[in-house]
């Protein structure tokens, strides 16, 4: 009689490999995510990240075996990555980036399927964005399936080669609620929002408070927002924007903030956005391309009235809970978000709006359940298929 342990009825017996490269906040969150429910169901799973990664998201702690692997395409991470995924039965990349070094250190493997999650949109301008063409098309050709976060990831994996791509559930972990509590704001005639310890922190007290979260690069549109931040420095009381993140811009950004004595504050990177959240007014959100933008998700399900560029996936993630403008018409951003401030009974309606909107959105366990079956389907597919 064999010893070998059988798994409960419903669990999984595979090793599951996931790569992942440097990781936005979103695609760590996910990646984490994912492994603690695949674990959770019987997976084995090895988390191959930079260390920066596992120091941010404890993939660790989520029951997965992690490996250090640098985001690099040299010999020296191919062959670590490829010993890594000698015993894999599927190597699941996140990222363009990550997928082809997945793809390289296969090395045309047969019977090891790989599944790419598309995560969001690289945006290049001259000769980098034929190599961002060329990067997509290898990526979309080595994948056996490739997830896309949203319906526009899904027709560009087409466009570029994928022999399956379909829409993926994309959830992270919800953030906790926040516990702060306060008086409503003085220039605030609903009482709806609270003035927090961290409203006063930030100089917002008895008067509006914009928040905006992201990298400090020129794709998230921060140019056109301070734009937007010159039409409201003549209402009383003035609108405060803080911007929470960091990047490459961050001087340009902070020399235009005082030579135009603009209205905004640059936090740097926080570790307190839901607190954050919890004191502001209006979330923005000025980005030139998202998928599944983490910060939308996160002022959707706060309750936080968003206004936000209607690009890549935005306007299917949130649908009619938010006010979408172009990107880059600083004008009509600017005129979105005085039209909120001036009106209390549409931020109420946003704010319920949000909340039934983040409650259609895939769950945790959803996300977990359709990449299993894909997974299963897969491994089933490597099983019947004739040996080589």
């Amino acid at each position: 009689m064999s010893s070998t342990p059988v798994p409960p009825l419903g669990q999984s017996t595979l090793h599951a490999v996931q790569v992942l490269g440097r990781g936005s906040s979103g695609s760590g969150a996910h990646v984490r995510s994912l492994a603690a429910g695949l674990v959770a169901r019987g997976v084995r799973v090895t988390v191959c990240a930079p260390q920066a990664a596992e120091r941010a998201y404890d993939f660790t702690g989520a029951g997965a075996r992690f490996v250090s692997a640098e985001a690099r395409a040299d010999p020296a991470a191919l062959t670590a990555l490829r010993a890594v995924c000698a015993d894999a039965d599927l190597v699941h990349a996140h990222g363009l980036r990550a997928a082809v070094r997945a793809s390289l250190a296969l090395g045309g493997r047969h019977g090891t399927p790989l599944v790419v999650t598309w995560h969001t949109s690289i945006h290049a301008e001259g000769a980098r964005a034929q190599l961002v063409r060329l990067t997509e098309r290898r990526a979309a050709r080595a994948a056996t399936v490739v997830l896309g976060a949203c319906s526009e990831l899904v027709e560009r994996a087409r466009k570029r080669g994928a022999r399956d791509a379909r829409l993926a559930a994309v959830a992270v972990p919800e953030a906790e609620p926040s516990s702060s509590s306060g008086t409503a704001p003085a220039w605030c005639d609903d009482g709806e929002r609270r003035c927090t310890k961290a409203r006063a922190e930030l100089g917002a007290v008895g008067r509006p408070l914009l928040l905006a979260v992201g990298r400090l690069e020129p794709w998230q549109g921060h140019g056109p927002l301070l734009d937007a931040t010159r039409a409201w420095r003549g209402l009383e009381p003035q609108p405060l924007l803080a911007v929470a993140g960091e990047g490459n811009e961050r001087a340009e950004l902070q020399r235009r903030i005082d030579g135009e004595d603009l209205p905004v504050r640059l936090l740097g990177r926080r570790e307190d956005v839901t607190e954050l959240l919890a004191a502001a007014d209006v979330a923005v959100l000025p980005s030139r391309w998202e998928a599944r933008a983490l910060f939308a998700q996160e002022a959707l399900r706060a309750g936080v009235p968003l206004v936000a560029t209607a690009v890549g996936g935005v306007p299917e993630l949130v649908g009619e809970a938010a006010e979408l403008v172009p990107y880059g018409d600083a004008a009509a951003l600017a005129n979105a978000v005085t039209r909120l401030l001036d009106a209390p009974e549409r931020r109420a309606e946003l704010a319920a709006a949000g909340r039934a909107q983040a409650a259609t959105w895939p769950t945790e366990d959803e996300t977990v359940a359709q990449v299993l079956s894909i997974y299963d389907e897969l491994e089933d597919r490597r099983r019947s298929a004739p040996r080589r």
